[in-house]
């Protein structure tokens, strides 16, 4: 399960998505789960749909290393379709015991869990063909104009890279202890699910001690480059948009004005 945890990774090979600017996969990215929040019909997310298919493609990363992210957020998804399930009210369709099926909660339940698929698949597409390091660069330059006000952009997109950057790190060091600790005698699989939650609890602590050791060996690493933060640095790579950038823009232009056009019908299908 730890393995399958896609987010954060960066998956090496060459295609037109790896090469675009690291502000057109970030801007995309946030205007596409923006639109999946406009749809009114399942029309709409049949497009949203083909446009991600379309974007994987080109990425040339295998649709079964995208879909292994979703095993991570089965539980999570699972929870979300029952509760729009069974306590969205409306018109019966089926009812057994206490639980009642509504024609408004099946299609709510529908909805959802194809709105958090298409959601965490393409926000994986990101990640997955954006290195840290760009992607650092892409924040800092989108978030620029907040210097404005004083807010600390370059540190804010360091921040949130080094996270990025830690969460495959991190579960691989999870993988180690447990794999230690069932040398040891733990079990992890065994019992209903609350058992194996109240299983897990002594990883948290082998786990927080080793990533705080982590945490200060990346402030030492820093602080020996003689890293100050942003002020007067300079790009041994600066971002500049190119031809293929400014088709990438036009092209999330059609997906969005066909997409919201259609998903704003006010029809089911």
């Amino acid at each position: 399960m730890l393995r399958d945890i896609t987010l954060g990774q960066y998956y090496q090979t060459q295609s037109l998505i790896h090469s675009l600017d690291p502000r057109v996969k970030l801007g995309g990215t946030l205007l596409y789960i923006i639109s999946l929040f406009f749809f009114r019909n399942f029309s709409g997310y049949m497009i949203a749909a083909l446009f991600l298919g379309i974007v994987i493609r080109l990425s040339h990363v295998p649709f079964k290393f995208m879909v292994k992210g979703m095993k991570a957020i089965l539980f999570l998804l699972l929870i979300t379709v029952a509760f729009n399930l069974f306590l969205t009210p409306g018109e019966e369709l089926v009812s057994f015991w206490k639980l009642t099926i509504t024609e408004e909660g099946l299609r709510s339940a529908v909805t959802m869990a194809v709105r958090l698929t298409l959601l965490i698949i393409g926000s994986s597409v990101m990640t997955l063909t954006t290195t840290p390091n760009n992607l650092t660069d892409g924040m800092e330059k989108m978030m620029k104009p907040l210097k404005v006000i004083r807010v600390p952009v370059h540190e804010v997109a360091m921040i949130m890279s080094i996270a990025l950057r830690f969460i495959p790190i991190l579960m691989e060091e999870t993988d180690k202890i447990m794999k230690a600790q069932i040398a040891r005698g733990a079990d992890f699989e065994s019992g209903n699910i609350l058992k194996r939650a109240r299983a897990m609890v002594p990883l948290l602590v082998p786990l927080f001690i080793s990533a705080f050791r982590r945490a200060n060996d990346l402030a030492m690493a820093m602080e020996a480059r003689c890293y100050r933060g942003g002020e007067g640095r300079t790009k041994m790579k600066p971002l500049i948009y190119r031809r293929r950038d400014r088709m990438g823009y036009l092209f999330l232009a059609v997906y969005l004005a066909v997409s919201i056009s259609v998903g704003r019908l006010d029809v089911f299908w």
